[in-house]
């Protein structure tokens, strides 16, 4: 089980909009750095910084095949959070039955003051 810390950190890892282009890519499968450079229009240098620090935190791995490096997912969450990040959730969550917007009901806790 992943602590707090390493939670938070994964997080801060892939909330940038070219990592999670870079996730969502690796989720259809092994891409090299020159089919992210043709789709994200960022530079090679650039995706290879994205990259090292995905990898450097255990999202991804590569393999060397000739002279391409060839990136795969390897943390089974990230699949996880792309899903969820896509969703789209109609209405929020309703308030609860204590809450001063509803003015019903009455706190389950001990109040303190």
């Amino acid at each position: 089980m992943r602590s707090l810390g390493q939670r938070v950190e994964l997080l801060k890892v892939i909330a940038h909009p070219v990592r999670i282009r870079i996730l969502e890519e690796l989720m259809k499968g092994v891409k090299c750095v020159s089919d992210f450079e043709e789709f994200l229009e960022i530079s090679q240098p650039n995706v290879s910084q994205h990259l090292s620090l995905l990898r450097r935190f255990g999202v991804i791995d590569f393999y060397v095949d000739g002279r391409l490096k060839c990136y795969f997912l390897v943390d089974p969450i990230i699949p996880d959070i792309m899903e969820i990040l896509k969703k789209d959730y109609v209405k929020g969550l309703p308030a609860p039955a204590c809450c001063p917007v509803t003015k019903k009901g009455v706190y389950p806790g001990e109040r303190k003051r």
